[in-house]
């Protein structure tokens, strides 16, 4: 699949006001400064669709962007920082888990994993939740041009045996570099056939 329209449409922290039409959504989450808005750029063949920043947290609210006109790319907020208050951290983590747990459209969710470190306690209890939510979703592994062939399997191989002490099997996964644009083909073609295969279903 090529993309070849982008636009923003809204940004809001309440479900309600999400769009109404009935089209397939895609939402991108991570620990903050996974390198996500670089690889929703990447993607989109746009510099600065979504805001990158080299401060973690940047992104605080649901961003909708709508893609050739007929399905939704979803920015949302990064987990494990932001500088904020405790308060507002935890009203930070309900709307984004309100989002995740009732927007009927949502056909599935990028858990994106920075490749150069080890698995992470938050990321495979995020994990764990959408499995147990029955939340559809795969793994992006992201900057993999900052590692080398050796340390880049050590790391994977960590944590495929990590997600196999809770999983029957480890969820399908996507090698990515926003640097070089690997992974961009493998991603969108899986978005294409997703969206084929939900058509009229939702």
């Amino acid at each position: 699949m090529k993309i070849n329209s982008a636009e923003f449409v809204i940004s809001n922290t309440d479900i309600e006001k999400c769009p109404k039409e009935r089209i397939a959504e895609y939402a991108f989450i991570g620990r903050s400064n996974v390198g996500k808005s670089s690889l929703i750029n990447m993607l989109t063949n746009r510099k600065s669709l979504a805001k990158t920043s080299g401060r973690p947290g940047k992104t605080q609210l649901i961003n909708h962007f709508k893609i050739n006109d007929n399905w939704f790319l979803v920015d949302l907020p990064g987990y494990g920082y932001a500088r904020v208050s405790k308060k507002d951290r935890s009203i930070f983590a309900k709307f984004i888990y309100d989002y995740l747990e009732k927007r009927e459209n949502l056909v599935c969710t990028f858990v994106l994993i920075d490749s150069r470190h080890e698995p992470q306690k938050i990321d495979m209890m995020f994990m764990e939740w959408l499995g147990n939510k029955g939340i559809p979703f795969v793994i992006i592994f992201t900057k993999m041009d900052k590692l080398s062939s050796s340390q880049l399997n050590k790391n994977l191989t960590k944590y495929k045996a990590e997600m196999l002490k809770t999983w029957e099997e480890a969820p399908q996964s996507f090698m990515s570099s926003a640097e070089s644009g690997l992974g961009k083909l493998e991603i969108l073609n899986f978005i294409g056939k997703t969206n084929e295969a939900v058509k009229g279903k939702l």
